[in-house]
């Protein structure tokens, strides 16, 4: 990728700009399948970031997980709760609500850009220079997976936990629903 400079560099800013608009328009959405389908589209931007930065593994996996399966859950967790028209979700986009979204947004962007400029994350940490050689000797879905299923286990397994109770309690909400509409 060295050899096209401007190539590269011209698709990384399109990318990005891609899954931030994306992102925006997920946020902003009235409709929740609307929304879900700007969020897909932030997945796979964000897909081709990974790729472009030469992480293949986590582009695919990002594709699949993310775009793919999570997604098609969200989608069908949505549409049988039947929300039913916008107008009859409760509104909180006026202009009061958006000023505090946005400044607590602002101050959590600032304090992740700050714990990241004063702490690495322990397990993920590798020395300047010996990424490639660890690449080269783990591979990078060892350099992904090591961690995860070493160091990281327990957080992996609490949010599989977390989707898996999201996705019940989602279908018990529709089931009583469609119950009471049945009466």
């Amino acid at each position: 990728m060295e050899s096209y400079p401007l190539f590269y560099t011209f698709h990384f800013y399109l990318f990005g700009i891609i899954a931030v608009a994306s992102a925006i328009l997920f946020v902003t959405r009235k409709s929740p399948v609307s929304a879900a389908m700007w969020l897909v589209s932030t997945m796979f931007s964000l897909a081709a970031l990974y790729v472009m930065l030469d992480a293949p593994f986590i582009g695919v996996i990002q594709v699949l997980v993310y775009a793919g399966a999570i997604m098609v859950v969200f989608l069908f967790v949505i549409m049988l709760l039947n929300l039913g028209q916008p107008s009859e979700i409760a509104d909180v986009r006026s202009g009061g609500w958006r000023l505090v979204a946005g400044l607590v947004g602002l101050a959590l962007l600032a304090e992740i850009f700050a714990l990241t400029r004063a702490h690495s994350v322990p397990g993920l940490a590798i020395p300047r220079g010996t990424a490639a050689e660890a690449i080269n000797s783990m591979g990078a879905v060892g350099m992904v997976a090591g961690p995860l299923f070493t160091t990281y286990l327990l957080p992996f397994e609490v949010t599989s936990v977390l989707l898996l109770a999201a996705v019940v309690g989602a279908v018990m909400i529709g089931k009583q629903r469609r119950a009471a509409d049945a009466r």
